[in-house]
Parts: C-alpha cells; sequence; structure tokens
C-alpha cells in the first residue's frame, strides 16, 4: 500500500507542496503534481541544492565555502506523517513536510529538522521522551509596504486602531473575529492542536498556546502555524509578524517553550516524585539550562532585531536565574502536580526556528543531567534586579557559540559551522544598513 497515494486519492488533491524549513525558519520547498509526487516519493524523485541551509534571510550566501559542504545536490524525504491539506489554496491542494538525505542514504546534518531529530535521539536511547508545549506570540499589524515607515497597530471592525495596551482583553480579540474564526478553521483542517487565545500586552500583540506533545511534531506544527497566520492576515489585509520587537515602546514576541521528560515506556513524568518532590533530575536539567543556554543563545535569538526584545520590564528574560512561577526571570517553574510539572524556558523569540528553538533547550537540559549541574535555588521577587547575563546582541551570541564544545558536539559540528556561518553574514548585511535613527539624530548634528 502506498500511503501517499491512497491519501491523494482520498482527499482528491491535485498538487503537493513539499516543504523544507530552512535555518531561519523560512518553508523553502517545490510543488509539484500530485502524480509525479507519488512517483517521486517512491524514487527518491525530488531534489534540492543543499545549498538553501546555508541561504541568509535575505536570499545571500556566505563568502566562504561552509565546511566544504552545502555544494551539491540532496534528496527529500517526505515524512507521511507530515501529510496536510492546504486551507487557503482554490486548487486542492496538500503540504508535506520533507526530512533531506544525500545519494547514499545519509541524513543531512545541516537540516534544522535533522538537528532535533540528534537531539531527541540522546532521549531516546535513555528510555526517556521529551514533552514540550509551545506558546507563540505574535502581532497582528496594518500592511506596509515602505520598510522606513514604522509599523502601526491594525483597525478592526470598530473602524478605530488599538490603543493602551489591552492586555487579555475578550472584546479586543473580537475586533477581528472574523480572522480568528478562519485560523481556527483553518487550523483544524491542518491538524494544528492550538488550545487557547488571548491578547498580549501589545496593541495588535495576540498569543497562541499549543497542547503539550512530542517535540518534532509540535515544531512542525509551529512551523506550519506561522505560515498559515500570515496567509490568514494577508486575507483580511493586515500583516502578521513574528518578529521579535516590530514596533518601538511595545513588548516583544516570545516563543515560551514549556517541557518535561517522561519515562518511554510508562509515560511517568521524571521531574517530580511519587509525592509531589522535584528530582535530582528535574533540577539536574534546569542546572543544564542555567550553564548552557547563553552559550546556545542564537538558537533563541537567531536576528538582530531579536536582542531588542531583551530588556527588562517587558516581560522577557535578561539572565537565566529561575524562579517558581515567576515571568521576570529565564526559567519559570509554574505551579504544577507530580503529572505535570515542568520548566517553561523563556528566551526564545517567536521569530526563532522552532526545531532549532526546542532543539537548543532540550540538549542545554541533556548535558545539565549528564554533567549533574546543580542549578542553585530559585530565586523570590524580581529577575529584573540580577545581572544581565545574556548576550546583548548577535556578534556576543556567536563568539559563545563558537567556544560551546559540549554544545557543539551534540548539536552537530557541521551544522554548528553552517549556522554561525550563515549569522555572519547576516549580521555583516545589517552592518551595511544605515538606519532612520541614524539620519534622524546624526546627519546634521554631528
Amino acid at each position: 500500500m502506498n500511503v501517499f497515494a491512497d491519501w491523494i486519492k482520498a482527499n482528491g488533491v491535485s498538487e503537493v507542496e513539499c516543504l523544507v524549513p530552512d535555518m531561519s525558519g523560512i518553508a523553502r520547498g517545490k510543488i509539484v503534481p500530485a502524480q509525479k509526487f507519488v512517483h517521486a516519493a517512491q524514487s527518491r524523485g525530488l531534489r534540492m541544492p543543499e545549498s538553501i541551509f546555508v541561504q541568509t534571510v535575505t536570499g545571500e550566501y556566505p563568502e566562504e565555502d561552509v565546511t566544504g559542504i552545502a555544494n551539491g545536490d540532496i534528496y527529500l524525504m517526505p515524512d507521511a506523517s507530515t501529510l496536510r491539506r492546504v486551507p487557503w489554496v482554490e486548487e486542492r491542494t496538500a503540504c508535506v513536510i520533507n526530512d533531506c538525505s544525500y545519494a547514499d542514504g545519509r541524513p543531512v546534518e545541516i537540516s534544522p529538522r535533522h538537528v532535533l531529530k540528534r537531539v531527541l535521539a540522546l532521549y531516546e536511547n535513555a528510555g526517556w521522551r521529551p514533552v514540550v508545549a509551545p506558546e507563540l506570540e505574535f502581532f497582528l499589524v496594518s500592511q506596509n509596504t515602505d520598510s522606513d515607515y514604522p509599523l502601526v497597530p491594525p483597525t478592526g471592525r470598530s473602524g478605530r486602531p488599538e490603543t493602551g495596551r489591552p492586555a487579555y482583553g475578550v472584546d479586543a480579540i473580537n475586533e477581528f473575529e472574523g480572522l480568528f474564526d478562519q485560523l481556527y478553521d483553518f487550523s483544524e483542517t491542518l491538524g494544528l492542536d492550538v488550545d487557547t487565545l488571548s491578547h498580549e500586552a501589545g496593541n495588535g500583540q495576540m498569543e497562541v498556546n499549543f497542547d503539550h506533545g512530542n517535540a518534532l511534531d509540535l515544531a512542525d506544527q509551529v512551523f506550519l502555524f506561522k505560515r498559515t497566520v500570515r496567509q490568514v492576515a494577508l486575507r483580511m489585509g493586515l500583516y502578521a509578524t513574528f518578529m521579535a520587537k516590530p514596533m518601538q515602546n511595545e513588548p516583544g514576541s516570545a516563543m515560551h517553550i514549556h517541557q518535561n521528560l517522561v519515562d518511554a515506556v510508562s509515560g511517568r513524568n521524571l521531574f517530580a516524585d511519587e509525592n509531589g518532590a522535584d528530582t535530582e533530575l528535574f533540577r539536574w536539567y534546569i542546572g543544564g539550562l542555567r550553564k548552557y543556554l547563553p552559550q546556545t543563545m542564537l538558537l533563541f535569538a537567531p536576528n538582530v532585531n531579536s536582542y531588542r526584545r531583551l530588556v527588562p520590564d517587558y516581560d522577557a528574560p535578561i539572565n537565566v536565574h529561575w524562579g517558581r512561577d515567576n515571568r521576570t526571570v529565564g526559567l519559570r517553574v509554574p505551579e504544577s502536580g507530580q503529572s505535570s510539572r515542568r520548566v517553561e524556558n523563556r528566551l526564545a523569540g517567536a521569530d526563532a526556528n522552532p526545531y532549532l528553538a526546542i532543539a537548543g533547550s532540550l540538549v542545554c537540559g541533556w548535558l545539565g543531567i549528564q554533567n549533574k549541574v546543580d542549578p542553585g535555588e530559585p530565586i523570590n521577587g524580581s529577575g529584573y534586579t540580577r545581572a544581565h547575563s545574556l548576550p546583548r546582541h548577535l556578534p556576543d551570541a556567536l563568539e559563545k557559540l563558537k567556544a560551546a564544545r559540549q554544545v557543539r558536539e551534540a548539536l552537530g559540528e557541521d551544522f554548528c559551522e553552517a549556522f554561525m556561518s550563515v549569522k555572519e553574514a547576516e549580521w555583516d548585511a545589517y552592518q551595511r544598513v544605515v538606519s532612520s535613527w541614524e539620519r534622524e539624530y546624526l546627519l546634521l548634528n554631528v
């Protein structure tokens, strides 16, 4: 039985989007007629250049040869579990997320989806299974075709743009009732396990929570959800943006990652004992997050804009202290019973690649367990009264990852070299730009 042929016939699909998440989490790939896709899936007939994984967010490439790889073709290997209908295309269309391999069957080590699989294999070999639940924030903004002009909040059905930061305002969400109705419909068609929707603190800022589950499946869902929100917003004459800090004087957008470990056989939560007390494994896991997250910050804050979000008093962390039910620290342990004991990593921005952010968080916890890292005691009070210990800009994060030997070994040296080369090229491109702030304050004054 050919699962692809059967599914396509049952759903009357005429073409298939073959998707590959790149380093920035952008969907690369090919669109092929359905029957050609069925044949290609059986015969490894879909190929792309490996260089898509060293393409920058601006579409350019690092000047230097990246580790001697990314020069030839790779083969797309569609994952049947990700086959879904695409609800916003008039012609009956499907999409499928692909893994990538070389001609000899070896996986492409620099593929972000493979990096997450590589980290999950560490846990699988130990008999453990990570469980994650992402919370993803984003802004709805009025359409803006002039990149020099600041973004402004959207206008809802009242005819007035948002003001006053209506955090958790139900009526503020209802201003865009049609948009969210369609978003839920499209999410259901795509099989996205969206749990709750709320209005965040920023004007036009929303948050969607996903139900907890398998880490790879949740990364796939976030990847697809970001495409979905953008498409729905465009249909309503708006933009949806996952920039970490799209507007000055507004909060930034995060991708908080709740995580815990369960026994792969029994499903028992390994972060709390039968009495509900924290286990050593839990403490070591938090110790690993505290020790190694600053070294992997490039995975959680991958763009020059990412670091604008990480400032005090905007519900974003500036350090990796941990606390119980404390939203001012980088690592929050929500009030929870034995079965739901978990830790929330609050570092990642909404602009982070979900595969790499989840992989980075899990690898830090893994190293903490392996090295039995003591997390210290949780803090009380505001984490903003403590030192700013996270990298403050992209070059700082690059230098920390370059020196992170254990992290690089766990994630894969080829991947780290390729990822850092892409980010260095993006930093170089950014450095060539003269901003409107510089023209405003320096042009006639210095």
